[in-house]
């Protein structure tokens, strides 16, 4: 049988996921399920509780190891689990030998059934070297991992580890790969990439691995980021953003909140109006640039008038596809210790920033009827157009072409093609 990776959270788990399967698969590990876990809120870490339990019962057979950034931050929530054969760390689930040749593994009976080391002792990290992705129309690249800030309300930096970046050969020479291998677009993830570079000789910035990359791979034809901070956005990211067209429309900002003094108790590096600033100068330099956003409802001390002015930056931002999380607090955190908000305040509030964002983005879907777009054809009948936004082709497209599609309406979360590409 083969490996099955079940996988939470971010881009940057996925691709660590295929990296962990690939490895197992070539280890001859078999009747294996890995659960590659978030622990970015409460509610991920419960989710990865209750899938755990399921997979026990569908499948008593398999083995279930546990692994991923809530493995790394509270190993003794999974290891109480009997359904879990083993936990195991970040640091070692993308290292050959944890997973060894077949009867030899880490995971072998005999080994400590947790093994979660002290993540803070990375220095290092490199690009993990796949050909492909499973099921995916576009490749990620991991180019940095950990973080070097401490947010108030974040548990990620103590499942990741200080922030580390991938040299920028390794980087290029990873995407050449992947475009080698047919892939049309290419995903730039880590934990913070708008770091990437402070720990290489020379310090480059994010904007110089990728005119790197634009450089040296000119068959790749799309270009696109993770989540970034706008704040340390540099110039020649900004370059790249105004003139090359291959860097995708389409910028997810890590926002979190429109209210000066909460960015100030969350010990963000940015205020509201360098927020609006930065939306403003990359909407100047990239008119067809569309802003998503990850906004925090109800973190500790916010008032109604704080929410307020979070709930005017969608506005202000031009910000389109939004991603709400309600607060919840995480053992450890120093948000965790300040005065809460009351969980059904936090609930109406999270309602109320989906139904402003569910507004704005139809409002973005209505200005794209009657455009011809290109779209990367993905699964189950879904594209992806330049500025993220999901088309529900026309019909059966095999995943991974791009086609030029002719946009009839929308559902009011996404675009509706006409049947059929207009050419390739």
């Amino acid at each position: 049988m083969t490996v099955e990776v079940v996988t939470f959270g971010c881009r940057l788990n996925t691709h660590e996921s295929e990296v962990m399967r690939v490895l197992a698969q070539q280890a001859g590990e078999q009747d294996l399920v890995i659960v590659n876990s978030c622990a970015v809120t409460a509610e991920a870490v419960k989710q990865a509780r209750q899938t755990i339990r399921r997979l026990s019962r569908d499948r008593p057979e398999r083995r279930i190891i546990v692994t991923g950034c809530a493995a790394q931050t509270e190993p003794e929530t999974f290891a109480a689990m009997p359904e879990v054969a083993q936990v195991i760390g970040n640091d070692i689930k993308l290292v050959a030998a944890t997973w060894g040749q077949a009867g030899t593994s880490l995971l072998a009976p005999r080994t400590e059934r947790v093994r979660v080391n002290d993540i803070m002792a990375l220095r290092e990290t490199a690009p993990q070297m796949i050909d492909a992705i499973e099921g995916r129309a576009r490749a990620i690249v991991q180019v940095q991992n950990g973080c070097d800030h401490r947010c108030t309300f974040c548990i990620i930096p103590y499942g990741r580890g200080n922030s580390r970046s991938a040299a920028m050969g390794d980087v290029v020479e990873q995407v050449k790969r992947l475009v080698g291998n047919g892939y049309r677009e290419i995903v730039i993830t880590g934990v913070d990439i708008t770091s990437y570079g402070h720990d290489l000789p020379g310090q480059p910035r994010l904007g110089r691995l990728l005119q790197q990359i634009l450089r040296h791979v000119p068959d790749l034809e799309r270009l696109r980021l993770s989540s970034i901070d706008s704040i340390e956005v540099d110039d020649e990211l900004m370059e790249i953003i105004a003139g090359d067209r291959r860097l995708m429309p389409h910028l997810h900002l890590s926002l979190q909140s429109g209210d000066d003094m909460i960015l100030k108790r969350m010990k963000r590096r940015h205020g509201r109006d360098d927020a609006i600033r930065f939306c403003e100068s990359a909407r100047k330099a990239r008119p067809d640039i569309v802003f998503g956003a990850d906004i925090i409802a109800g973190f500790p001390t916010e008032d109604d008038m704080m929410f307020g002015h979070s709930l005017r930056l969608l506005e202000e931002c031009g910000l389109t596809h939004l991603h709400v999380f309600p607060y919840s607090p995480r053992r450890g955190t120093p948000a965790a210790r300040m005065p809460q908000v009351a969980p059904d305040v936090i609930k109406e509030r999270a309602r109320q920033l989906r139904m402003a964002g569910a507004a704005r983005l139809a409002s973005h879907l209505d200005r794209q009827i009657g455009r011809e777009l290109s779209v990367l054809s993905e699964r189950d009948g879904i594209g992806r157009a330049e500025d993220f936004t999901p088309v529900r082709l026309g019909c059966a497209l095999p995943p991974g072409e791009m086609h030029r599609l002719a946009i009839i309406g929308h559902d009011g979360q996404k675009l509706m093609a006409h049947q059929g590409p207009l050419h390739g």
